[in-house]
């Protein structure tokens, strides 16, 4: 059986192990202290959580200008509208400054399903790679929301990481260890690369596992969690030892790791047969449950599954 774990606590984890240890620790929330599941931090640490509001902006505002003031500010809200709303300031006065703010874009992706567009976030890796001096991450389980999140309040400067408001499965064991940069290889194969971003990587491994029991084909399975930095080198050698790639997010096709992928075989000069499920470009995504959504855009594990048997039929035509 399978166990899964929600991204957010181990977010928040980790920024009570933080403070407690003496780090000086801020998190500031837009009206989003249920959202970022901040509580137990803010019953530890009241002085230490701001709640700005409904007013994005000011708290983006906020944090650099507490960031200037020697803090290790976390800011913590809806990725939809810390993207959107608040993208002038996300540029000019976090990463265009460079100031110390660690940015969480929870229920990123089309997390609130049902409430569509105005509330989805399928752009915010193309967003967030448009600007310079902030280092970007999508992890896939708690363990490693963790270590990121540690990795983050250990450096100096902007960091955005991609976060959820579910439960997840958990991939990795207790010796991971997340090193920037890597990609993170979760099952060694051969003839197909997976290679997944953040909260549909457990689609990803129930695909390869299921593709590997009916058909008895391995893929490889990619966790693409350190989109900047992103140790290219790896990545291309990962590329160039498969007939084909799969790559799957929750994001639109523009901007996202398929682009990714894509530009790196080109600029590599690396041929392989490729093929990338995510949001169609140029659209908005289909509203609806997430369940329900995946499937529209076959990045559920069976739309996956179906992706690794064409390619295998394709190499072998």
């Amino acid at each position: 059986m399978r166990e899964y774990s929600d991204l957010r606590d181990g977010a928040v984890n980790a920024l009570g192990k933080l403070t407690a240890e003496g780090h000086d620790i801020i998190v500031m929330v837009a009206d989003s202290t249920s959202t970022s599941k901040i509580g137990s931090f803010m019953e530890t640490y009241p002085e230490r959580v701001v709640n700005v509001g409904i007013a994005e902006q000011n708290m983006v505002g906020m944090a650099a200008g507490l960031a200037l003031g020697g803090h290790t500010v976390f800011t913590a809200n809806a990725a939809p509208f810390l993207v959107g709303r608040a993208n002038e300031q996300v540029k000019n006065d976090v990463c265009y400054s460079a100031t110390n703010v660690k940015m969480l874009g929870l229920n990123a992706g089309v997390a609130y399903g049902p409430l569509a567009s105005t509330h989805h976030a399928i752009d915010d890796i193309s967003v967030m790679s448009g600007f310079g001096n902030v280092q970007i991450f999508a992890p896939c389980d708690e363990a490693e929301v963790a270590q990121v999140v540690n990795y983050a309040a250990s450096i100096d400067g902007p960091v955005y990481i991609r976060l959820d408001n579910a439960k997840f499965p958990v991939v990795h064991g207790p010796n991971y260890r997340f090193i920037p940069g890597r990609p993170d290889v979760l099952i060694e194969g051969s003839g197909v690369a997976v290679i997944a971003l953040g909260s549909v990587v457990g689609e990803a491994l129930d695909a390869c596992e299921a593709v590997a029991e009916i058909d008895g084909i391995k893929p490889t399975l990619v966790n693409l969690s350190s989109l900047r930095p992103l140790d290219v080198d790896a990545l291309a050698t990962i590329i160039e030892r498969h007939e084909s790639i799969v790559t799957v997010e929750e994001h639109s096709l523009h901007g996202g790791i398929g682009a990714t992928v894509a530009m790196l075989m080109a600029r590599r000069g690396v041929t392989r047969a490729l093929t990338t499920l995510g949001i169609t470009e140029g659209e908005f995504a289909h509203y609806g449950t997430r369940k329900g959504i995946r499937r529209h855009y076959q990045i559920d594990a069976e739309g996956i599954a179906a992706a690794i048997r064409a390619q295998i039929a394709q190499v072998k035509a």
